[in-house]
């Protein structure tokens, strides 16, 4: 019996004994956003934007709902600077191709920390690449952190500024308005990917003054397929479509075509409006929980989980090892002699749901000299006595491989 007020909100828990540790990966799903999806399949099943008759504008109703309820959950003011995408990767694509491309030149630069997620790494890899731009890192130090003598790689030859919020490996909080401060100061622009932040603690993009933000629906407790780009209203204004076809368009003649105004040239043939009405959902669970609420069980589950770890000499922590207000619930450990998959391959045995691998961060990886790490992410439905299970596991895990300790 586990001692957690929120686990029950999760129908995936109920009976199964599951004790997952991958919330980074994905976020398992409240009943009140699954019901909310079936509820639209029963009852609101239309094409948005595109029919004259009652169903189809209630499609078209509750997909705006969500791009305002989303725009007002990280304050962004105006719901037309709100695009959804499948995922905040193709959301970085659109970036990298449709601005990077168009203003990149050689020996200008992109910018981003060694820490970052392929999907923030690989777009601009290749835009600069057709451009002639340089990608240049910012080198965490050993405790994941970026040091000032780093940030003075953003110079008047940096063009973009990109970079996690939180990250998905040492799950630690960069200084985003410093950063976003010194890119705009070179007159650089700057991204933020808020993929691992949004369920932890709020997002207020006014407050960054970050020109583009990126968000994935499925962290945060709302389903997959479903993306969010965050951008101010003139940023989003010089983008071209990544996509074209049916509904991003304004008119259409035998050889031109003049496309819609933001947000919709952006959004190109049907959209998932059960998954925009999934994110509405989410978001109302995330309001109803409470940030504050939020932060305290998750930053109590930290710190026993370091703790708990701690006590485990063959168990190294990358990263902060200790719960700091910048260490969100996201811990990346290694055990000595054996490797990531075996560990979560044995871990799995015994009901315990751990990634194991490179992260989708190979360059982070080899910058700390391993090739694969364990990671633990926590949410408001672990609680401290899975956490024990956990330990207790890894020891087993140490026995099974001959080791006495």
């Amino acid at each position: 019996m586990y001692n957690n007020p929120y686990r029950g909100d999760f129908p995936i828990f109920d009976d199964t004994g599951l004790i997952y540790f991958d919330s980074a990966a994905t976020s398992q799903k409240p009943q009140s956003v699954i019901d909310a999806m079936r509820k639209y399949y029963e009852h609101a099943n239309a094409n948005p934007h595109r029919g004259l008759y009652s169903l189809s504008a209630e499609a078209t109703r509750l997909y705006e709902r969500g791009r305002e309820a989303f725009a007002s959950f990280i304050n962004a003011g105006d719901p037309r600077q709100i695009v959804f995408l499948r995922n905040a990767t193709e959301a970085l694509n659109l970036l990298a191709i449709s601005y990077g491309a168009s203003v990149l030149a050689p020996d200008d630069e992109v910018v981003i920390p060694i820490s970052e997620h392929h999907s923030n790494l690989v777009p601009w890899q290749q835009v600069c690449k057709r451009t002639g731009a340089r990608l240049v890192y910012l080198y965490t130090n050993e405790k994941g952190g970026i040091e000032d003598k780093e940030m003075e790689k953003i110079t008047a030859r940096t063009k973009i500024v990109s970079f996690a919020q939180v990250g998905n490996v040492f799950g630690l909080a960069l200084p985003a308005e410093k950063i976003i401060t010194k890119a705009h100061a070179v007159g650089a622009v700057a991204i933020v990917d808020c993929a691992q932040s949004i369920s932890h603690m709020p997002v207020d993009v006014k407050a960054l003054d970050c020109d583009f933000a990126v968000f994935s629906s499925h962290k945060m407790f709302g389903p997959t397929g479903i993306g969010m780009l965050y951008g101010k209203k003139e940023m989003l204004e010089k983008l071209a479509p990544l996509l074209t076809g049916g509904d991003m368009i304004e008119y259409v003649s035998e050889q031109e075509t003049t496309f819609a105004e933001i947000p919709q040239r952006f959004e190109a043939g049907t959209q998932d409006v059960a998954g925009v009405v999934g994110l509405t959902s989410a978001i109302a669970y995330i309001r109803a929980l409470g940030y504050p609420a939020i932060e305290k069980w998750e930053g109590e589950l930290t710190s026993y989980c370091l703790e708990k770890l701690s006590v485990l000499p063959w168990v190294v922590v990358y990263g902060e090892a200790e719960a700091t207000g910048r260490r969100f619930p996201l811990i990346t450990f290694g055990v000595e002699g054996i490797h990531p998959h075996d560990v979560a391959t044995l871990l799995d045995t015994e009901g315990v749901a751990v990634r194991a691998g490179h992260h989708c961060a190979q360059p982070l990886m080899r910058h700390l000299g391993v090739q694969a790490t364990c990671r633990v992410s926590l949410s408001v439905y672990n609680s401290k006595e899975e956490i024990d299970t956990l330990v207790d596991a890894l020891v087993r895990v140490r026995r099974i491989f001959g080791y006495a300790d």
